[in-house]
């Protein structure tokens, strides 16, 4: 299948200098070095892009008969080969959800009224809520409830645009559970046009009726052999925080996982600065996610380690706290950092572009920036993004597209509601113009 977009407006491609990479600094929000001017076209070919050129020299190539000037989008050829007018409307990439807990059942909402009378998140674990209250609800969960939740879950992350999506595991916290959650992870990328790869968080939480020592051993003796053997993950990921996982254990943990072929991402100084960000750097991880408290020093480490601060802006949003991500210094120290929308029982929001507008409302960030760091950038700190053009519109990359309602490409993330008129995600329609 190929088709022709002609007469786009700005297009937002992301790629001043090739595929490689996260972009920092002041260069995530320079227009000129990251977004065509209108009047391009863009031809794709199944899930590739084929050409990117200006409209009348791929019109002239592919479609001489037809006309453009039209005052809205306007399918101009049907059949095989379809041939759009785009009528100016802005064009930016499909976006990469870098992380995300994807695949669980059950019900959490009474832990709003909880936080708003005062109790922590701790706490509310202590009490019996929290990620064990999951656990409990998506062990007895088949495979196939799980999967239809997966199912609407992602046709609603492709209406806010994402087309690649991370899923981890964590709520099984038992050999069997977490191979079910993960291989539903996988059968999700199978059955839609979205994209997906798979995280094992097995150290996501302590499992009722066992100490943290036991259940480490657990991990590294049942669960990471058997998630190996089973090739159903390519990352491993731990939530090291005070209460949860210590320094020790999750180095232990991801060096293991490390040996047998798995990059690390992790979970890191969400509530406090417990050194995780600093372990990260030294593990080589790919991102040190949440980094809401790390220290200087540590995300300096990241950088010349080439660790992606992974900043989550939902997950303080929901939890009613009023300290976000350093995001303001991340861009003068030419730090690298992504957003995602961490996706849980605790922040139900599957919408990269609502964690794009907490970003720009909270601490000034720029829209451009905000969409660097959905797209491009998270798309660097995943093996499937590097040297593959995903998070970008580059020719050789992923037919992945969003076309906005607007002629502006900075206003993809300005509205409460749906930001775009059409999604094309992989290759395939998934809201058609």
């Amino acid at each position: 299948m190929r088709r022709l977009f002609l007469n786009a407006g700005p297009i937002a491609h992301l790629s001043p200098s090739g595929f490689s990479g996260a972009l920092t600094g002041d260069v995530m929000s320079d227009e000129n070095a990251l977004i065509h001017p209108s009047g391009r076209a863009i031809l794709t070919s199944d899930s590739k892009i084929e050409s990117i050129a200006d409209s009348e020299e791929l019109q002239a190539e592919y479609s001489p008969d037809v006309t453009i000037g039209n005052a809205k989008p306007t399918l101009l050829k049907n059949g095989k080969f379809e041939v759009w007018d785009l009528a100016g409307q802005a064009v930016i990439p499909g976006l990469v959800d870098g992380h995300n807990h994807l695949i669980w059942t059950g019900d959490r909402s009474n832990e709003v009224a909880l936080r708003e009378q005062g109790y922590s998140y701790r706490e509310i674990s202590d009490m019996g809520g929290g990620i064990n209250k999951t656990v409990r609800e998506t062990r007895e969960a088949s495979h196939n409830l799980l999967l239809q939740e997966g199912l609407k879950r992602v046709n609603t992350a492709q209406q806010f645009g994402s087309t690649f999506l991370e899923t981890k595991s964590g709520y099984g916290l038992t050999v069997q559970d977490e191979l079910k959650i993960l291989d539903v992870s996988n059968q999700l990328g199978e059955e839609k046009s979205i994209h997906t790869t798979a995280t094992w968080l097995g150290a996501h939480s302590v499992p009722k009726g066992m100490t943290r020592s036991q259940y480490v051993e657990q991990l590294l003796s049942e669960q990471l052999p058997a998630v190996v053997e089973q090739g159903i993950a390519t990352y491993a990921d731990v939530f090291c925080e005070d209460g949860w996982f210590t320094l020790e254990e999750t180095e232990d943990i991801c060096k293991a996982a490390k040996s047998e072929g798995l990059e690390i991402r992790l979970h890191v100084d969400e509530f406090a600065d417990c050194g995780g960000a600093q372990l990260a750097a030294e593990l080589g991880a790919l991102t040190a996610d949440h980094a809401g408290w790390s220290s200087d020093s540590a995300r300096e480490a990241c950088h010349k380690s080439g660790v992606i601060q992974g900043f989550l802006p939902s997950t303080p949003h929901v939890l009613g706290l009023d300290h976000w991500p350093p995001f303001q210094k991340c861009i003068d120290n030419d730090w690298a950092w992504s957003l995602a929308t961490d996706f849980n029982p605790n922040c139900p929001s599957l919408s990269l572009p609502f964690s794009a507008q907490l970003a720009m409302r909270h601490s000034s960030v720029s829209s451009l920036s905000a969409l660097v760091a959905s797209s491009r950038n998270s798309a660097a700190s995943l093996v499937e993004g590097q040297g593959t053009g995903l998070g970008m519109i580059i020719e050789g990359g992923p037919s992945s597209l969003n076309i906005l309602s607007s002629k502006k490409v900075t206003d993809w993330c300005n509205s409460p509601d749906l930001p775009f008129a059409a999604t094309l995600s992989n290759g395939e329609w998934v809201n058609s113009l």
